[in-house]
């Protein structure tokens, strides 16, 4: 069984080392890799990478930056099965880390058990938080599941949970929609129990990192006239927010204490750490990360709390707004419906009266001429 996972990176020197040597320890055979224009050394980590005689990489270099990763995404997809053969392609992020639910097993074990039959299925994605840095991975300091639901989340200030994501059979046809949730392969089976995968995710690693993701998005998304994303669309509003110079605030919602976590929803999940630490990784041994102290991060969140508030309600308003230009126009509508109404009853009676005087004028001829005639 060949098992390939595609990759569509730009700027994650920070992580990309922990996810290679994570994806190579759980069983995958083959890389299908796109950088993305990386400026921060992840190209080069990926050249290194790719000198492995291990596993199969397939390198590739794109540095047009304008948010097609459906495109590209989709042919990597399409050709880790048609060149490379794979049984089974899972599509990541830098920052998604598959396991088996089962940690006993990898995710190579679970593949060789699943029957392809099962097409396509939904991955569900974890984020996982802890205490606030300026800069770091996080691999060993974030290791709390949020485990919030949507209206906890909501009243923190955030948005929803992550989407799942899609695995699918190797199909050289397949298209994979952009972010990775969906893909064209139908789904065959269920996944049988015991063999369920779920991704780790660290998507908010520290600030530094997450303000340098938050602005070459925005500038890509604007580079790219074929997609118009919502302006509620998440990395949208937190490209706004960089730019009035509030994102750090919300951002700081996004993590915990461990004294926070220990009595809230979190669960403790030290997966990621413990399977680079098995495979001898070197993306742990990283500098000591600067934490931001406790009460710091209590003044961020408070304010925080406040911006997410304060755009919460510019979206009511704005809902608002859009109801009664829609309830505005319905009635103007109406209006001119009713008046084109009348006028036309308008026109009906005045044909109805010019038909009647038509009427007794020819009987007045006519009794007039019976008058004569006699």
């Amino acid at each position: 069984m060949i098992l390939a996972v595609t990759l569509m990176v730009r700027d994650e020197a920070d992580v990309i080392t922990a996810w290679l040597d994570h994806h190579v320890a759980q069983g995958f055979d083959v890389f299908v890799i796109t950088d993305n224009g990386s400026v921060d050394g992840t190209a080069e980590l990926l050249a290194a990478f790719a000198e492995r005689d291990d596993v199969t990489v397939d390198l590739r270099h794109d540095p047009v930056h304008r948010k097609q990763q459906g495109v590209v995404v989709t042919t990597m997809a399409r050709e880790a099965a048609s060149v490379h053969g794979a049984d089974w392609v899972v599509n990541a992020d830098a920052d998604e880390f598959i396991v088996p639910v089962d940690r006993t097993r990898t995710v190579r074990q679970v593949f060789e058990e699943l029957d392809p039959v099962v097409g396509a299925f939904f991955v569900p994605v974890v984020n996982l938080t802890g205490a606030m840095a300026t800069s770091g991975a996080g691999l060993e300091r974030l290791h709390w599941r949020d485990e919030r639901s949507v209206d906890e989340l909501r009243a923190a200030g955030l948005v929803a949970p992550p989407t799942p994501n899609t695995v699918h059979v190797g199909d050289p046809g397949v298209t994979v929609v952009q972010g990775n949730h969906r893909a064209s392969v139908a789904n065959g089976a269920p996944v049988p129990a015991g063999l369920e995968l779920e991704v780790l995710h660290l998507p908010w690693r520290s600030w530094a990192q997450y303000e340098h993701r938050v602005d070459v998005s925005g500038r890509s998304y604007e580079a790219n006239p074929d997609l118009t994303p919502s302006p509620r669309h998440h990395g949208m509003r937190d490209y706004r927010r960089l730019q009035e110079g509030v994102l750090q605030a919300v951002f700081s919602l996004r993590f915990v204490t461990d004294e926070d976590a220990a009595t809230g929803p979190f669960t403790r999940d030290d997966t990621i750490a413990e399977v680079l630490r098995r495979a001898g990784s070197t993306a742990l041994d990283t500098p000591a990360e600067p934490l931001v102290p406790a009460d710091e991060l209590h003044e961020l969140q408070t304010l925080g709390r406040a911006v997410a508030s304060r755009d919460e309600r510019i979206d009511e308003l704005e809902d608002a707004l859009r109801a009664a230009e829609t309830t505005a126009t319905t009635l103007r509508e109406t209006v001119q419906f009713e008046r084109e109404r009348a006028e036309a009853a308008r026109a009906e009676t005045a044909a109805f009266r010019q038909r009647r005087i038509v009427q007794v004028a020819d009987r007045a001829a006519g009794l007039a001429r019976r008058v004569r005639s006699r």
